[in-house]
């Protein structure tokens, strides 16, 4: 064969290859159906929501209390070995917030990692959990949202180099981690109160990403679902809390709804890192959600450590 021909076949190669990559990664929206089953929001109901999602944590000021933490102005900042992600602000500014976003709007963003504009999001904002929620909480979510202050002030950019700064890319990665199905699949006839828990902490409390381990490309090991973590942040890592080895399994389901509402161990010792503002979000729900979320801990498939073993600390 001629070299000429052979550049010419590799060129075109090359060029299907890129068309195809191109309409693969493409944002892709929710479909209608979702988008009508949203509802028309009930403010109440979203509070929950707000607390179960833990939105306060990232997205308002840093080491905000009290009301503060309904002051929604972005800036946590998240340094990862991917680069480090800020949240957004998410207040009602209409030029430094989601202000002006729809019901749409929002659904897309959390289920879908889409933008009103038309881009992925990162997956630093965990839309891989919130894809298994219910439109109609998103829409509630929506309606609780509007009733909270307007925050002046952008959130500073994310700080990420190539390749991760191509946003396009993050569409491939969609297609092999965002699954709108259950993790967990329980067997036909699980109690309720298990169901609620796996839809709580597996959607909104989304739970596995912390304390999942993730494979190279940061998409979340589901073979060892709720395993432990070495911490995005830090030399740290975040605990297995299935009933496997290393885990929470000589927990009670009392125990650890008890760990979610005062933030003490069994042991009596409290609630540190990262888990402060995960805890102060749980104890804002209901006895019964925290029920629903011990008994759903309970009856996960128990797995060994997702982390390495930490080294002894050398005299």
């Amino acid at each position: 064969m001629r070299p000429g021909r052979k550049v010419a076949i590799a060129v075109a190669v090359l060029a299907v290859a890129g068309a195809a990559g191109w309409v693969l990664s493409a944002p892709v929206r929710l479909d209608a159906a979702t988008l009508a089953a949203l509802g028309p929001g009930d403010a109440a109901r979203g509070k929950r929501i707000f607390f179960a999602g833990g939105c306060a944590s990232c997205h308002a000021t840093p080491k905000a209390e009290g009301d503060d933490r309904f002051r929604l102005g972005g800036g946590v900042e998240l340094k990862t070995a991917f680069g480090t992600f800020v949240a957004p602000n998410i207040s009602q500014d209409e030029k430094d917030g989601i202000g002006t976003w729809s019901v749409e709007d929002l659904a897309d963003a959390m289920m879908a990692g889409v933008s009103p504009s038309g881009e992925h999001f990162y997956p630093a904002f965990p839309y891989t959990s919130y894809a298994r929620m219910k439109p109609s909480d998103v829409g509630d979510l929506y309606a609780f949202l509007k009733t909270l202050p307007a925050v002046a002030g952008k959130a500073a950019d994310h700080q990420l180099g190539f390749p991760f700064s191509v946003r396009r890319g993050i569409g491939l990665w969609k297609r092999l981690y965002l699954d709108p199905q259950p993790v967990v699949d329980f067997p036909t006839g699980a109690p309720d109160l298990v169901l609620a828990g796996r839809y709580l902490a597996e959607g909104p409390g989304h739970c596995g990403e912390c304390h999942t381990p993730r494979d190279f490309a940061g998409g979340a090991k589901k073979d060892q679902w709720l395993a432990g973590a070495v911490a995005a942040e830090g030399g740290g890592v975040v605990p297995n809390i299935t009933p496997g080895p290393g885990g929470i399994g000589d927990w009670s389901a009392d125990d650890i709804a008890n760990y979610l509402e005062t933030g003490f161990t069994p042991e009596f010792d409290t609630v540190g890192g990262a888990m402060v503002n995960v805890q102060k979000n749980m104890a804002e729900l209901t006895a019964d959600d925290r029920a629903a979320i011990a008994a759903y801990l309970k009856a996960v498939p128990g797995h060994p450590n997702g982390y390495p073993p930490r080294k002894p600390a050398t005299k």
